[in-house]
């Protein structure tokens, strides 16, 4: 039994993610988790670190990291702990109130 549907479904997933990060690079505020893998592929190019060298020091995968840098599912704060200190980093979680620019003030 062949597997000819394997390289169509990844092709179609691929096609899929990419409409997706589509639409998020033109949302108005931009996409917070995308902006999170951003920060952490940035963060391992810089130490010259691979994805499996980051996993190792993370304790998962090399496939779990390339699914958190690529943005499209939030990763867990405890995952996100861990790659910061695999990355010598602080991690920072802030709330701040929300700037409106629609009427309807006090």
């Amino acid at each position: 039994m062949s597997d000819d549907a394997g390289p169509t479904r990844r092709t179609l997933a691929a096609e899929a993610l990419e409409r997706v990060r589509e639409r998020l690079a033109r949302a108005e505020d931009g996409w917070f988790f995308a902006q999170i893998a951003d920060q952490v592929t940035a963060q391992r190019r810089a130490r010259g670190l691979s994805q499996s060298e980051l996993a190792a020091l993370c304790g998962t995968t090399q496939s779990a990291i390339a699914r958190l840098e690529a943005g499209g599912r939030p990763p867990r704060i405890d995952t996100l702990l861990r790659v910061a200190n695999a990355l010598d980093c602080a991690l920072v979680v802030e709330l701040r109130p929300r700037t409106t620019t629609k009427g309807g003030g006090s």
